[in-house]
């Protein structure tokens, strides 16, 4: 096995938004490796049974699925919690669930950005909050935030997410540095342009050149499994860490963004 299988035999993992997508192939792929547990959890009951039911079946009594709604403190808690009691410990917090959350700024209010911060912000910071405590009395462990590349390629008519993810980016990196001397690992990981639900939510499909949530698992597992500060998915999310914020990029990246956001105010939605 590699050294990014053996990272992940014997551990102890809850990942949150575990039912499809992303989360699933994370919680399976370490499984393949060799993870004790992993714990799935989940609003959506009837898909957490049907993966729960086949996981359990190819790996005995190590897939567990706990209900959870990330969006409510109280939920997160517990979930953490029961996940604590049947694993023994969290050795990993994969903090997944989320939403793509696109749409006119304008026709936005500000209900709507609450509940977009409750989703994709504040629930990886119940997570953390609830976890931490767990790992501090073990003496290690790993935080791990599922952002997007949209946090370095703030895109038009994705206000919401852009913000989102870029608020959790920041304290995911700030947080990092706070736990270092506790042996506690926290790194932010961008899964790349991938064929999940999120397009369908978002009233469209996923580009020709989407890898599969089984590929960008991978990569996630890789550069977490190393420590990596920031584990970016795919080129596209490279490319953007590298020029969004640099001064010497800056006006291919106004007619870069510019020309996605006049395309999708016309009706095409470009990536």
């Amino acid at each position: 096995m590699n050294a990014t299988g053996e990272y992940y035999r014997g551990k102890v993992a809850a990942v949150t938004g575990a039912a499809s997508g992303i989360g699933l192939a994370l919680a399976e792929t370490m499984l393949s490796y060799g993870a004790e547990k992993v714990v799935l959890a989940d609003f959506n009951d009837e898909n957490l049974a049907r993966e729960t039911a086949r996981l359990d079946k190819a790996y005995p009594g190590k897939a567990l699925g706990l209900h959870c709604d990330v969006t409510k403190k109280g939920d997160v808690q517990k979930m953490i919690r029961k996940a604590a009691e049947i694993g023994g410990r969290i050795d990993i917090l994969f903090n997944n669930a989320g939403a793509g959350l696109g749409g006119s700024f304008d026709k936005q209010t500000n209900e709507d950005w609450q509940k977009a911060f409750a989703l994709n912000f504040y629930g990886a910071l119940y997570g953390i909050r609830a976890v931490l405590p767990i790992m501090r009395k073990q003496g290690s462990g790993h935080i791990v935030d599922i952002i997007s590349g949209i946090a370095f390629s703030p895109m038009a008519y994705q206000t919401m997410y852009s913000a989102t993810k870029a608020a959790l980016n920041g304290l995911t990196l700030a947080l990092r540095y706070e736990l270092w001397d506790e042996n506690i690992r926290v790194t932010s990981a961008t899964p790349g342009t991938t064929a999940t639900a999120i397009w369908k939510a978002g009233g469209t499909e996923p580009p020709p050149n989407a890898q599969s949530p089984e590929q960008s698992a991978q990569t996630i597992l890789a550069g977490v499994a190393k420590n990596e500060r920031l584990v970016l998915g795919d080129q596209g999310d490279v490319s953007g860490a590298r020029a969004c914020f640099n001064p010497d990029f800056a006006a291919g990246q106004d007619d870069y963004l510019l020309n996605v956001a006049r395309k999708r105010r016309s009706g095409q939605w470009v990536v």
